[in-house]
């Protein structure tokens, strides 16, 4: 097993953890990042106002994309596999996986 590895096994459970709390307290977070950017703008005086609101929406957009992963796996582990995962297996007629039934 090589170090990217280790470290992925070692950083999986933290990144569900984050993906709960974003899930949880997404509203919250998209408020605090929103006060953040306020206070940013006002010390600079405006100066880097289109860079703060870019950086905002980038925060928002990456806390938005956690909640969903977590929604995701949360949906997977209760259904077992997703659709999109039975479909990808073929069938047992040997039909390659995407191939539309015949009529």
């Amino acid at each position: 097993m090589g170090f990217l590895d280790t470290l992925k096994a070692k950083l999986s459970p933290a990144k569900e953890k984050v993906g709960d709390l974003a899930h949880q307290h997404g509203g919250k977070i998209d408020q605090g990042l929103d006060k953040a950017a306020r206070t940013v703008d006002q010390k600079t005086k405006g100066k880097y106002s289109d860079k703060i609101e870019s950086g905002t929406r980038k925060a928002k957009e990456a806390v938005e994309r956690l909640s969903h992963k977590h929604d995701e796996a949360g949906a997977k582990d209760e259904a077992g596999a997703t659709g999109d995962e039975a479909g990808a297996k073929g069938d047992e007629s040997g039909t390659p996986p995407g191939t539309p039934p015949a009529s």
